[in-house]
């Protein structure tokens, strides 16, 4: 049985029965069957049901803000802002996805040359928990306006947020097993996961996750010769240099260090402050940490709901007491609450160092590292002193000094006073152990389609 728990109060929310090796074998021939189908059907029609499915979300969007909150603690009122975004990219991908895929024709020493870009067949999506609607909109959107079928493996913490999406692309008018939910729980997951993606209906896969979830379906995808696009862990620095607006920096860096509580791939994880400026950046961090609330994820006063399992919450804890003993200081923060929830306040850990968990790992909650640069080289080299290779900011009066340094950064992504996010129309992943390939934009759009070269001699 998959269970789901409310993190907030610790009550069980539902139950659901995982699927069987018969079952999940039926919608992997009836998810063939709908994309040999849908690939004929015109980018016109393929774009009218994406619309139809933003506007949906966007009419029900109370609704399954609602299950997001319940399942995984997000604020209320960040969920909202999840599902409108989610029907933004179904909107972006209706209104773009044909020119983006236009054949392109190439003189070949007078003779024409095509490139056109075919759909592959049934993608494997294997999403995550913490943005338990936007991480599937985003890849569903674009695959499937590509002309592709979709078989999702959703997190089984968030299985209530799988089936309402499931149900939302049958609402709009997707053909009967277009797009379908795989519900395995834990215990199978990697055997099952291993056995789909080796499925000869399984033309490709992506996912977003942990690195080590990333390591695991690369080799399996590897070994059967299928592509796959990892969108995996991240370290991100946020530099701030001696020359930056403080009030806009600290503001920026709490709202991407506190967003989901902190439990995003791309949130800001090191804070790497200039000497001349770090004093001034703490003490003002601090103050606007100090403001944020956290608890219940439908008050609205509430910034902070509680960490998504206890077993995530209990390393992050691990992570901070562990960098305290290295000899790091922590600021604010740092201790479980006596209370109902997987709750964790939010924390600023100082003087951080290399060898420290908080250095070095991913820490998937509201927990702010702080370490310290003596000039922009230094900041530099910290910055790309980390396996990860997701997101990177850089906070600077001179857009010179700062462009400078972000091309020096090994990121995926870089953003020059503002807080790194996706945004579908721009490309984004990452590099390193962050993973590789590409979603969002016209990039997004090409990792899953054939692109073949017709020589018309």
């Amino acid at each position: 049985m998959i269970r789901t728990i409310n993190p907030a109060t610790e009550e069980l929310l539902a139950e659901y029965q995982s699927m069987t090796g018969s079952e999940i074998e039926q919608v992997l021939d009836g998810a063939r069957h709908a994309a040999a189908e849908w690939k004929s059907m015109s980018f016109a029609c393929r774009s009218e049901l994406m619309l139809r499915l933003a506007a949906l979300l966007r009419e029900q969007k109370n609704i399954h803000a609602e299950t997001i909150s319940l399942e995984m603690g997000k604020p209320f009122s960040q969920a909202l802002a999840e599902v409108e975004k989610c029907a933004w990219v179904c909107q972006y991908y209706a209104e773009h996805a044909e020119s983006f895929l236009q054949p392109e024709s190439i003189d070949v020493d007078g003779v024409q040359g095509l490139v056109t870009f075919e759909p592959l067949g049934v993608v494997l999506g294997v999403m995550p928990w913490n943005f338990p609607f936007w991480q599937v909109f985003r890849f569903a959107s674009a695959v499937m306006m590509a002309g592709n079928g979709i078989v999702v493996k959703h997190a089984p913490n968030v299985t209530g947020c799988a089936i309402a999406i499931e149900r939302l692309f049958l609402e709009a008018g997707f053909p009967e097993h277009l797009y379908r939910t795989l519900h395995i729980d834990l215990e199978d997951v990697n055997r099952v996961v291993g056995d789909i993606i080796s499925h000869p209906v399984i033309r490709a896969v992506s996912v977003t996750g942990s690195t080590g979830a990333g390591i695991a379906v690369a080799s399996k995808a590897g070994m059967a010769l299928k592509r796959s696009v990892l969108e995996l862990g991240g370290n991100d620095p946020y530099i701030v240099l001696d020359d930056a607006d403080l009030r806009l920096a600290v503001d920026v860096c709490i709202a991407a260090r506190l967003l989901n509580a902190g439990q995003s791939c791309i949130a800001a994880k090191r804070f790497i402050v200039h000497s001349g400026v770090k004093e001034q950046f703490e003490e003002m961090l601090l103050a606007s940490i100090r403001s944020k609330k956290t608890g219940d994820p439908f008050d609205p006063d509430v910034a902070v709901g509680p960490i998504a399992r206890e077993d995530l919450r209990d390393e992050l804890h691990r992570q901070v007491m562990q960098s305290r003993e290295a000899g790091a200081r922590i600021v604010c923060g740092g201790e479980i609450p006596d209370r109902k929830g997987y709750f964790y306040p939010p924390t600023i850990v100082t003087d951080v160092r290399p060898g420290m968990a908080v250095y070095g790992e991913e820490t998937f909650g509201p927990v702010a590292t702080v370490i310290e640069a003596s000039d922009d080289d230094d900041a530099v080299r910290i910055a790309n002193d980390s396996p990860y290779g997701l997101g990177s900011a850089v906070f600077s009066g001179d857009d010179k000094r700062a462009l400078s340094i972000a091309g020096r950064l090994e990121a995926g992504n870089c953003y020059i006073n503002a807080m790194v996010k996706s945004d579908p129309r721009l490309p984004f992943g990452g590099i390193k152990q962050s993973g590789y390939g590409r979603e969002l934009s016209s990039y997004g759009m090409r990792e899953f389609v054939n692109i073949k070269t017709i020589y018309c001699g």
